[in-house]
């Protein structure tokens, strides 16, 4: 027998499993996908380790999955030929009517119930049993029916997972947010010299890697007992997934790259991302990250959630015309609010004065 197990490093608050791409019994060969598991970042498929049958299903769809856990097992050779009985196949029968599910093996047969009556396990007060369950659905079949012209959606599994992943950030972390202005006329006329014109993300990216220089902590994180700053900009971008919340793919050592690769880098990331391609080495690793919120609009964001365990987070916000003051004139210039939420147990106000002032200067000054 070969354990199936769960990833030991995972990028994201936890994991659930979220589906079993495999029936118990069925036959499978090695590196063959069997299972999919999703953080708030990423889903990733889980490859058999052998080839053999699968004998065994220990934890079920929807469970949170600790890193290294066991998730079933592949039996080889004679072994094969008798799979055990697994948790997720086991008769809901075998639970007694009145018995409490247990919130961390929710039974199958408690699992359907709560589906057929639109119900979430936080929908039910007190043990999960059947006659809790029934008595919740005939409460609101007799007067809790949403009023007209209200649609309920239920949260999906990413959606919890973002949810959770935000809120043990604010809740953890002091946010501070120094707001700066920057001029965009540099690389506005640098891009537009550009056969193939970069994204302005690849600036921003570019322009953060050159800025930790002025204060290195910005690039680091933030541990109970030490803080780490590290010399490699991995650089996280945020990026929309429309109604499924966001991911934040990783341009790694952004300080080795140029402007062009960086660009190209944005592009397969963003790309993999909107496609639900991207693999876990793609989200795994930021010491830093971006919140380009102005191209849906915004002006100023404050504060952006910070990435945890991360030090800070860099938003931009909406790029437009505006009258600036240049000298003794008065100009119409392509301006845009910058903004640096950092963690306060971390950084103080001089630091992360210094990295924006740094930050546009490098904007500003393009060459």
């Amino acid at each position: 027998m070969t354990d199936i197990l769960a990833p030991t490093e995972q990028e994201g608050t936890k994991s659930v499993l979220k589906t079993w791409l495999k029936k118990l019994g069925d036959t499978v060969a090695a590196d063959e996908p069997i299972l999919e598991l999703e953080t708030d970042k990423v889903a990733v498929e889980i490859a058999a380790p052998v080839s053999g049958v699968l004998s065994e299903m220990l934890v079920e769809p929807d469970a949170d999955v600790e890193p290294g856990a066991v998730l079933g097992r592949i039996a080889q050779g004679a072994a094969a030929a008798t799979p055990a009985p697994a948790a997720s196949t086991r008769s809901a029968a075998s639970v007694a009517p009145a018995a409490a599910a247990s919130r961390d093996r929710i039974p199958p047969g408690i699992r359907k119930l709560l589906a057929d009556h639109g119900l979430g396990e936080s929908d039910i007060e007190g043990p999960l049993t059947r006659e809790a369950i029934l008595a919740e659905a005939g409460r609101r079949a007799k007067g809790d029916a949403p009023p007209s012209g209200v649609t309920r959606v239920p949260h999906d599994s990413m959606r919890r997972r973002i949810a959770e992943h935000m809120t043990h950030s604010v809740t953890v972390a002091p946010h501070v947010t120094a707001v700066f202005e920057a001029d965009f006329t540099a690389i506005m006329a640098h891009r537009n010299a550009q056969a193939v014109k970069p994204t302005f993300t690849a600036y921003f990216v570019k322009a953060a890697a050159m800025a930790m220089q002025a204060a290195p902590s910005v690039n680091g994180r933030w541990f109970e007992d030490r803080v780490e700053i590290y010399d490699d900009v991995n650089v996280g971008i945020g990026t929309a997934l429309g109604d499924k919340g966001l991911v934040v793919p990783v341009i790694r050592r952004a300080q080795t790259l140029s402007l062009s690769d960086i660009a190209e880098e944005l592009r397969r990331l963003i790309a993999a991302a909107r496609d639900g391609t991207l693999t876990p080495a793609d989200v795994r690793g930021g010491t830093f990250s971006i919140s380009n919120h102005g191209t849906s609009g915004s002006l100023v964001a404050t504060p952006i959630i910070i990435n945890q365990p991360q030090a800070a987070i860099l938003g931009i916000g909406k790029l437009e015309k505006r009258a600036v003051v240049r000298g003794d004139r008065i100009e119409a210039r392509p301006m845009a609010y910058v903004t640096l939420t950092i963690d306060h147990r971390m950084l103080d106000g001089h630091q992360t004065n210094a990295w924006l002032t740094k930050f546009v200067s490098v904007l500003e000054g393009w060459m």
